[in-house]
């Protein structure tokens, strides 16, 4: 540098050294800035003059790519501006010493400047702030040109000056380092618009020749790609290429198609083919995948990722202990010890230097390993749900949907959050080191205690890490049994509120939750102990370390302790973060052992089923000495001895009694069922039609294509049965297979519909198809051409309907329980000898065939008047709810008062301030006390400064543990009654809220956001509170030097407050948006899982997989940009506070003589040297507090549900006995489901006689089943009113009016449990009442072959019974309840005739003496009643006797049952 600083030198032309002089290139800024100022004004005048529209075509480049660079020029050209205002203040009344001319040229030199540039910035802001410009204006970029060669060569010069040892004042050195930068950074923006502008012009001209028809979402995503993946290095660097989305936020609420596409690398389809690809290396998913195996993939399949934030960590790292390794030379140097000149300057540079490498290095660490941990939860996720639809099903009966869930929400995302910590144990490794070294060239060998102090408290950590460890997996555990039990509360929570049964299972959460919380407040405190423990490690590794001082004789030195603490301060974060990474490491491996043990599970073997191409056979379906078992561990099969060949193009049907294994036999032609000996062949493709519909939510369209805009609620629960079943049966016709397999579909629709069905499709459509089906309808059974009659898991007999009717006994059983029911017919009317009804359909219009025509809120559609706006509220399930804008102050409010009214709250806040205080106070102690140097007399001894040091440290701790346990008594206490309250509203909804709420939005906000309250939040609130409390003292220190600070301290925060405010709108809804985009992963894998038969028979797993992969995708976009926009805000944080520290030094640099004390000094730039990290620790912590309180705000929403009707009304509390006799009386009842929905019901107006029997009748969607919902008040009527022994049903408690009635609903259900707990969950009956119960519904001799007996186990949703057992089970309940009332809605639709038979035999023995209300598709079920409703579109048709009705052949039912009789006959007629 020297020589060519001296070339240059030489070079000289004689009598040219005035250029080279201080007062010229003063002049010459000056001039050139005054220059500037008039063009600045006459292009003002003349824009003015000439107002120019702006371009309608015209893009506008600074609310895309070029956006960025129109802020960041504005905010360089302010920097500038309050930068030569700094200095011209400071060179005024410091620097400035009367001397002519130079002081006064430099003075308005610094003055011009000044002005030049605020008048640039306002010619900035109000040229480009709403303006379409596409580029600077061409004077601008030639002075930035000009300034920035200016700058250079003016730098060039001080160096020469410098180079000769010549006097110059170094505001000179200040302002053209400055100048040169901004310079610089002007014309490489000036470049960057410029080619970009050059870009999208020739993007625009290509595109114009595009058709008009190109989607414009597709080529925003194209756009909107190039954001991050095609940035460049500088907008890399400082995150530049988000500043489009966080000025788009403080513009508008963003949505998800705001937001830029993840590149391929973040993608979960570009990373998760590689992660399987490593896990199934070794034969991973299908052997056995261990924890180490999981990790491994997990690390290669992001080892870029990895390096590359490891490389920054290690960067940051050294950056960091360059204040710590120079503060003794400082307070030399403040001391009066020179080594050589500007050595103060060159110091406060090289701090200066190595914050900003610290602070650009720590933002690009956290953002790397944040963008890990994004991509490892998103490859979790998927392998998972990709596990999911392989398992086998024993495997699945071991796992609940609960259990995966947790594994999907709490989990991955934990194993994706270690990334946090990921580089820990080497980084904590490398800080000791660096950490002894500085030590040791401050006190020698007393490193050597201070390393094993720091190692003494690492070790201590391990028995609260295995602590931690257990305490986390009990916690895991009960958190899955919670969320299982949530699971299938809300997905029977209709039958649960129909026997008033919602409370108990309440409490049965509420146990469960507090067995959880005893393992919470247990992790909870021993996460408290250690870190009060922790927090006062770096006052032990002090004392330790100045007592080896004092014992060795080694000299205590102000610089040296000064340097000592500082790095004692720094080294604080490895040791106060050892415990919580032991902690998290702990946790991680909790959760990559239950995944791995997840993904261990069996998957559905694929050699079960020996797939032949089309053609290849004679035989669609053969199956030779088949033996299959659910169960592999009894010793009895389910299916045994199955021999059946089945050619193409036949129609067999499968009956017997409940629990023969009719659909088993289905299951294992599916390859469902484990195979223990046989082949199973199938030549051709397949369809499956459940016996429990399983349908997805979305559209008809979506659920039939598996690809009418009418949208489905959950599960189709707001489609009746008849009309699940009819989605389910279009499905399996859209397919076109050459199998088709239906396991008793008819048996939820009415006896018309069902005829319609199995004429048109199975006689009609698939006429040329292979089909079997399951029935227990003999009607439908002549028309098979091979009939399997199974009990007992054995085929009994096979053949025609006529060879087999003689044969044996269990077809003859069957068909004459059916003949039985027929005969009651006979009784009634004579056969008809009218021609035969015949309905006709277009055979073209699919879903008009099926009855799915439009709903009534589509009329106009159909009447060819579409609206071409679309109204989501016409629709049921609406999308998730989100809170818009800032969070309120209110939702703060709610959660700091929720626990003792928030009496804790002041107690904290003294307990961190009397903290703070006593620390500042041990370190001034030290500052004061030790002497500057070795030549300096000490005012104290030794032994007195550590010991007041020892004491006030020790008061320091006893506050940390104060604050520590305060605040964890005050989270633990909001979050309990926050959980409960949440729970009790919730199970206090109406049905309409289950049927419009996905459940899950409910288990997100169960699961994370419960958690989020559980642990962050609390940890959150307390850290951002310490920290502003700690800036505000290191402020305070600081300015005891120098409070001169202030001057720049006050409009840094000013600037910090404004980018904050400026980041936040963005960024919280970002943090809506992860939090509305997890629920559809949740609630697509529960959908997933129910239905994986369905899925699987259908062969779509590849298709249901891909849409997983871009739910996960559109779970990740926001959640990697919220991640990234923290840094985006830190990254500019960073930059502000740096300027409060470089004024500082700056300042005790030129001002030595004004400072009293170098200890006092010292110990400023100590404390200044942390301000970055606690700037950027109070950021961090409010961004993360703002975005963990939406979990609080998004419980708050759940506690504010509109509720149910009381349970109880005490002053309306009906006698014990009510209702005595049972007569129900409806006046003019009218209902509809919501407010912008058409009535169902419309003027309703009968009388249910005591102790009747009435049937209810009506085509599919008729209102039968609304009626029924009105009795028990599952839906409010909206006029009208139905009175049972003349108490009005409205005015009484809901749970006073649904446990004195009785219903058998249409969807058999059981929780996991006994059979005891299913048939009495409120305990309430004895075992002889439960057996007497079992045995008079044909249950008794069954339950006394299992094993457990009354404690049998029923897994989740009873799936180890059949439909049947399970109907019967129902039958059970009613039968100990006995009550006065009892509903039957198509009770038994899923059992065959006979044990219909013997269930109404039971009705009629047990319940003679009550109303019976009856909702059945079989005719047969209600003829045998006294009176007979028929409903048609909500009115009353008819309601008469069935004798009466039966007469008049023009009644609807007696239409009805001529069909009915007609089909038999029909069937009969075929049979011969």
């Amino acid at each position: 540098m020297s020589s060519l600083f001296y070339h240059y030198s030489s070079l000289m032309i004689p009598g040219t050294d005035f250029l080279f002089q201080p007062i010229f290139t003063r002049g010459l800024s000056g001039s050139l800035h005054l220059v500037l100022l008039l063009v600045l004004l006459i292009s003002c005048i003349c824009e003015k003059k000439m107002q120019v529209a702006p371009r309608e075509n015209a893009r506008k480049v600074f609310q895309h790519t070029g956006f960025l660079y129109y802020k960041q020029t504005l905010l360089c050209c302010i920097a500038v501006c309050i930068f030569d205002l700094v200095l011209s203040l400071l060179y005024y009344f410091f620097w400035y010493e009367n001397f002519w001319p130079q002081g006064l040229v430099t003075i308005s030199d610094l003055a011009l400047r000044t002005v030049a540039w605020g008048a640039v910035c306002v010619y900035l802001h109000s040229r480009f702030s709403n303006s379409d410009e596409r580029n600077f204006p061409l004077h601008l970029r030639i002075w930035w040109v000009v300034y920035s060669s200016v700058s250079s060569c003016c730098l060039v010069i001080d160096f020469v000056a410098y180079e000769k040892k010549a006097i110059f004042p170094i505001i000179y050195l200040l302002s053209d380092i400055c100048s040169s930068l901004m310079g610089l950074f002007l014309c490489y923006v000036w470049f960057s618009v410029t080619k970009n502008a050059k870009l999208e012009e020739t993007l625009l001209n290509s595109n114009s020749s595009v058709s008009n028809s190109y989607d414009s979402n597709k080529a925003k995503g194209v756009e909107n790609l190039t954001a991050y993946a095609n940035a460049g290095l500088f907008s890399v660097l400082t995150f530049s290429w988000l500043s489009p989305i966080i000025a788009l936020g403080n513009k508008k609420i963003l949505n998800l198609e705001d937001l830029p596409q993840l590149s391929s690398y973040d993608s979960v389809y570009g990373a998760f083919p590689n992660f399987r690809e490593k896990i199934e290396s070794k034969g991973g998913v299908n052997s056995r995948v261990t924890t180490l195996h999981l990790a491994k993939a997990l690390i290669f399949s992001t080892w870029k990722g990895f390096l590359l934030s490891g490389f920054f960590a290690f960067m940051c790292t050294c950056a960091s202990y360059a204040g710590p390794y120079l503060i003794d030379t400082f307070v030399q140097y403040l001391n009066g010890q020179r080594d050589f000149e500007h050595e103060g300057y060159i110091l406060a540079l090289v701090f200066l230097a190595a914050k900003l490498v610290e602070g650009l290095a720590q933002r690009h660490w956290t953002f790397r390993f944040q963008q890990v941990g994004v991509r490892v939860q998103a490859m979790l996720v998927a392998m998972i749900y990709a596990k999911g639809l392989n398992l086998s099903s024993q495997a699945k009966e071991g796992r609940t949907s609960g259990e995966i869930i947790n594994l999907m929400t709490v989990d991955a995302a934990r194993v994706g959050e270690f990334c946090w910590y990921m580089h820990d144990p080497w980084i904590t490794v490398l800080q000791i080191a660096l950490a002894l070294l500085i030590l040791y060239k401050s006190v020698g060998l007393a490193s050597i205690a201070a390393f094993v102090a720091a190692v003494i408290l690492m070790l201590a950590n391990w028995p609260l890490a295995s602590l931690q460890e257990k305490f986390q997996g009990k916690l895991m555990e009960t958190k899955d049994r919670r969320m299982k039990v949530t699971s299938e509360i809300l997905k029977n929570m209709r039958i649960l509120k129909l026997q008033a049964w919602e409370m108990k299972f309440l409490s049965k959460i509420i146990e469960i939750r507090n067995l959880e919380t005893i393992w919470l407040k247990k992790y909870l405190i021993g996460n408290g102990m250690t870190r009060f423990l922790f927090s006062s490690a770096p006052t032990f590794v002090a004392v330790v370390t100045f007592g080896a001082c004092i014992l060795m004789g080694i000299p205590l030195e102000l610089g040296k302790i000064l340097s000592t603490l500082a790095t004692i301060q720094i080294l604080q974060q490895p040791i106060y973060a050892f415990p919580d990474t032991i902690a998290v490491m702990a946790q991680t491996k909790v959760s990559l052992d239950r995944i791995a043990s997840f993904l261990c599970l069996d998957d559905l073997r694929p050699d079960i089923i020996e797939k032949l191409p089309r053609g290849t056979s004679d035989a669609a379906i053969e199956i030779v000495y088949g033996n299959f078992s659910w169960d592999l561990s009894s010793t009895t099969p389910t299916l045994q001895n199955i021999n059946v060949k089945v050619g193409h193009s036949m129609r067999v049907a499968v009956c017997g009694t409940v629990g023969s294994g009719k659909s088993s036999l289905l299951s294992c032609i599916l390859g469902e069922v484990p195979k223990l000996s046989g082949t199973v062949k199938l030549c051709g493709t397949k369809a499956y039609v459940a016996q429990s519909p399983w349908i997805q939510s979305g559209k008809i369209e979506e659920s039939i294509l598996f690809g009418d805009q009418t949208i489905i609620g959950e599960r189709g629960i707001n489609l009746s049965g008849g009309q699940r079943q009819r989605v389910q049966i279009a499905r399996a016709l859209y397919q076109d297979a050459d199998i088709y397999l239906f396991d008793d579909p008819f048996s939820a629709v009415d006896a018309h519909t069902g005829s319609h069905l199995f004429k048109e499709c199975l006689l009609g459509l698939l006429n040329s198809k292979t089909v079997i089906y399951v029935t227990h309808q003999v009607e439908f059974l002549p028309a098979a051409d091979l009939i399997l009659v199974m009990k007992d898991g054995k085929i009994t007999q096979s053949g025609k309907y006529n060879d087999i009717l003689n044969s044996g006994t269990d077809f003859i059983e069957l068909v004459g329980a059916h003949r039985e029911a027929l005969s009651a017919l006979k009784s009634l009317e004579r056969r008809p000898t009218s021609k035969n009804l015949r309905v006709t359909v277009e055979d073209t219009d699919l879903l008009r065939e099926f009855g799915l025509e439009q709903k009534e809120e589509n009329k106009d559609v159909q009447n060819g008047k579409a609206d071409d706006t679309n109204e989501p509220k016409g629709q049921l399930v609406q999308e998730e709810e989100r809170e818009q804008g800032k969070v309120g102050f209110g939702v703060y409010w709610k959660y700091i008062r929720t626990a003792y009214g928030g009496a804790f709250v002041p107690f904290i806040l003294v307990a961190q301030v009397l903290n703070q205080a006593l620390q500042i106070g041990s370190n001034y102690w030290i500052a004061w006390a030790t002497p500057v140097s070795a030549n300096t007399e000490s005012t104290v001894g030794s032994f007195t400064l550590v010991g007041v040091y020892v004491a006030l440290s020790i008061g320091c701790s006893f506050f940390i543990l104060a604050r520590v346990m305060l605040i964890l008594i005050a989270g633990y206490k909001t979050a309990t009654i926050l959980f409960n309250t949440m729970h009790l509203c919730f199970f206090r909804a109406p049905m309409s809220f289950f049927d419009s709420t996905p459940s899950g939005r409910i288990l997100n906000r169960a699961s994370t956001d419960q958690s989020a309250l559980d642990m962050a939040i609390p940890n959150l609130i307390g850290a951002f509170s310490l920290y502003v409390i700690a800036l505000l003292g290191n402020i305070a220190v600081m300015s005891q030097v120098a409070w001169q600070v202030f001057i720049v301290f006050i409009p840094v925060i000013a600037a910090c407050l404004w980018c904050q405010q400026y980041y936040s709108p963005a960024a919280r809804e970002l943090a809506r948006l992860v939090g509305t985009c997890e629920a559809p992963v949740i609630q697509h894998f529960a959908e997933s899982i129910s239905g994986l038969m369905t899925i699987r028979s259908f062969d779509q797993e590849s298709r249901f997989h891909d849409t997983n992969m871009k739910l996960i995708d559109r779970y990740s976009q926001p959640k990697l940009y919220a991640a990234t926009a923290i840094e985006w805000l830190c990254l500019r944080l960073d930059l502000l506070s740096s300027i409060t520290f470089a004024f500082c030094l700056v300042f005790l640099v030129s001002f030595p003589n004004a400072i009293t004390a170098p200890g006092i000094a010292g110990l400023a730039v100590t404390y200044g040297l942390s301000i970055n990290g606690l700037q950027f620790r109070i950021i961090w912590f409010l961004c993360n507090m703002e975005n963990k309180i939406i979990s609080v705000e998004r419980i708050l929403q759940y506690t504010s549900i509109p509720s149910e009707p009381p349970l109880v009304i005490e002053e309306k509390h009906p006698h014990c006995s009510w209702p005595s006799f049972g007569e129900i009386h409806v006046q003019d009842l009218q209902v509809r489901y919501a407010p912008h929905l058409p009535l169902v019901l419309r003027g309703l107006t009968c009388t249910f006689n005591a102790g009747a029997k009435t049937g209810i009748v009506g085509r599919t969607g008729s209102g039968k089943s609304t009626l029924v919902q009105t009795l028990f008040r599952m839906v409010e009527p909206v006029s009208g009113q139905i009175m049972i022994d003349d108490i009005n049903i409205s005015l009484i408690g809901l749970h006073h009016l649904r446990s004195r009635l009785s219903i058998i609903p249409q969807d058999p259900t059981m929780f996991e449990g006994t059979i005891r707990s299913n048939l009495d969950p409120l305990e309430e009956y004895t075992d002889e009442q439960i057996w007497e119960a079992l045995d008079m519904c044909q249950l008794g001799d069954e339950v006394r072959q299992k094993e457990g007996k009354l404690d049998s186990i029923v897994t989740e949703s009873g799936e180890n019974w059949s439909m049947g057992q399970r109907q019967l089970v129902c039958l059970g309940r009613v039968l100990l309840k006995k009550s006065k009332i009892l509903v039957l809605d198509e009770a038994t639709a899923s059992v065959d005739t006979a044990t219909d038979n013997i269930i109404q035999k039971t009705i009629k023995q047990h319940f003679s003496e009550c109303t019976v209300i009856t909702i059945a598709h079989r005719i047969t079920s209600i003829l045998d009643s006294d009176m007979v409703l028929f409903l048609r579109q909500g009115l009353i048709e008819e309601y008469d006797s069935p004798k009466t009705l039966l007469k008049k052949k023009s009644s609807s039912l007696a239409q009805l049952v001529a069909e009915y009789t007609q089909r038999d006959q029909t069937q009969d007629l075929k049979s011969c």
